[in-house]
């Protein structure tokens, strides 16, 4: 049963919180754990599923934001440099190490500019678990066998890779953990206030309503972020939203493609190609302006020719749209600055409003890397109205569930995440190799609850699709809120990409049978 499944209160009787976090992103699930860790009475509900829209849509990245360096963005490249070390820390299945090669190309930018933006890059923030930048001879590293014959020169540098719909569950499983109440497929409709509280009218798939009473609401509804506060909580928005679609293309991994490249684009603007699920490269992203609802953003061809005709640039096999197996789009909400939509500031803003009486905290903004900072500056604001308990950055050193590996591997030269797949693959050597692996790289620790136990794969209940048995099916429905094959198939894995036809119906007839209906 889900945590969220059954309110403690009567059927009629409103549903009594600290907070009522409204969307299921990034954003809103790190602020769920920050604010239940510190003793709130937290209830986050998401009109769909968690990570449903932007923060499964990113380019999968843990990074300072190179590029950023060249619209002055020093702030927000050291506290996202600073935040990347505590990710990789906190969160060692999820997030990798990742090394990225910048082939030059002097008609862009100069070598200078490069260098000065690297050393600053491996400068502004304590850098202890990443090496430093240097530079490379393409003809000679092998990090050229991908690239054309062309491209002589490169620089090299370290980010981080992160499985970034994970990354939101896992959030949203540890504010469970601690308390917290998270309702998926719910639809916060309308919002009054009740003097200095609001009360909040939540509907979910089935149509049953739930009124909830809270001292403060947070919006963190992303890209919908203005259109919530005109609408349910009937406010005035002070500030405005640009809505930039980035998409991505994943085609067959590339002949000798295993480095990350960072890619000047013919339009300045910067790509990457990085090797992705193990059989693929995942291409990205485009900065397009966005119309209509943000729920529904899809690549365009012209996205599609763009990124295929760009990466061509580089790489010695060209990319046709025809190779593209999978594409998917998000829609930034970027403060709006008037800026080109390329170079407006990923930085967030956070407003705290009172107007009517009660607490509205709106989150503007945002990237998935300083999610942790910006849940502990909400934190922050809204405690002087909650008496929240004085808990100095308690996630900065806390492991997100599955993360606490090294407690059963010890330290090691190899990576945790490669040690602990070593581990499984020992005490269980009947589990496939490449299913111990997935699972030490999306659930960490947490596989050892269906694991423990098991003697052979008879134990694991029925392989409903090629390496997907019930006894995963079963975690992610009963603790991570899946409902749907698209919750199973691409949001808490990527099976997508390799399960087709009958696999996938086979899916979606279990999650019939034993998922419930909202």
């Amino acid at each position: 049963m889900l945590p969220s499944s059954a309110p403690p209160a009567a059927p009629h009787a409103p549903i009594n919180v600290d907070v009522l976090i409204v969307g299921g992103g990034i954003n809103g699930c790190g602020i769920a754990r920050e604010l239940a860790g510190r003793g709130a009475r937290v209830l986050l509900c998401e009109q769909d599923d968690l990570a449903g829209h932007t923060s499964s849509a990113s380019t999968k990245l843990i990074h300072g934001g190179l590029r950023y360096l060249e619209y002055g963005e020093l702030g927000l490249v050291r506290k996202a440099l600073a935040e990347r070390e505590v990710l990789l820390r906190i969160a060692p299945h999820l997030i990798e190490p990742m090394r990225f090669v910048v082939p030059h190309d002097a008609s862009m930018r100069p070598i200078w500019m490069i260098r000065l933006g690297l050393w600053l890059y491996d400068h502004l923030a304590r850098r202890e678990l990443l090496p430093g930048s240097q530079t490379l001879d393409l003809h000679c590293d092998p990090a050229g066998a991908a690239l054309q014959p062309r491209w002589r020169r490169a620089f090299a540098y370290s980010d981080g890779w992160v499985d970034d719909a994970r990354l939101v569950i896992l959030n949203a499983m540890d504010a469970a953990s601690r308390g917290g109440m998270v309702l998926t497929r719910t639809r916060c409709e309308q919002l009054r206030p009740v003097g200095e509280r609001w009360r909040a009218e939540l509907r979910n798939a089935n149509g049953h309503v739930r009124s909830v009473l809270a001292r403060a609401v947070v919006n963190a509804t992303g890209p919908w972020a203005e259109a919530f506060l005109r609408g349910p909580a009937g406010l005035i928005a002070h500030r405005h939203l640009r809505l930039v679609r980035g998409s991505h293309i994943v085609v067959p991994r590339l002949p000798r493609h295993d480095t990350a490249y960072l890619l000047q684009a013919s339009d300045r603007r910067v790509l990457f190609a990085i090797p992705y699920e193990q059989r693929y490269t995942l291409i990205g992203t485009t900065d397009v302006e966005h119309e209509g609802d943000p729920g529904q953003a899809l690549a365009d061809a012209a996205e599609i020719d763009y990124l295929c005709r760009e990466a061509s640039r580089y790489l010695r096999t060209p990319v046709q749209p025809s190779d593209v197996v999978w594409h998917y789009s998000g829609v930034r909400p970027l403060l709006d600055d008037g800026a080109q939509a390329s170079s407006v500031t990923r930085d967030y803003r956070l407003e705290l409003d009172t107007q009517a009486g009660a607490v509205m905290l709106t989150v503007w903004g945002g990237k998935i890397t300083t999610y942790r900072t910006l849940a502990l500056e909400a934190a922050r604001r809204l405690g002087p109205w909650l008496q929240l308990q004085t808990r100095h950055d308690w996630t900065a050193a806390a492991p997100l569930p599955g993360g606490d590996m090294e407690t059963l591997v010890g330290p090691g030269v190899l990576s945790a995440r490669s040690r602990f797949t070593q581990y499984l693959h020992a005490r269980w050597p009947w589990l496939p190799q490449d299913l111990a692996a997935r699972w030490a790289r999306s659930y960490g620790t947490l596989a050892l609850t269906w694991l423990d136990g098991a003697r052979a794969a008879g134990d694991l209940g029925m392989e409903v699709a090629p390496g997907l048995f019930e006894a995963e099916l079963r975690h992610l429905v009963q603790h991570e809120w899946a409902r749907s094959t698209e919750d199973v198939l691409w949001r808490r894995s990527k099976l997508g990409l390799r399960l087709k036809g009958a696999a996938v119906q086979r899916v979606a007839d279990w999650l019939g049978r034993y998922a419930p209906s909202c």
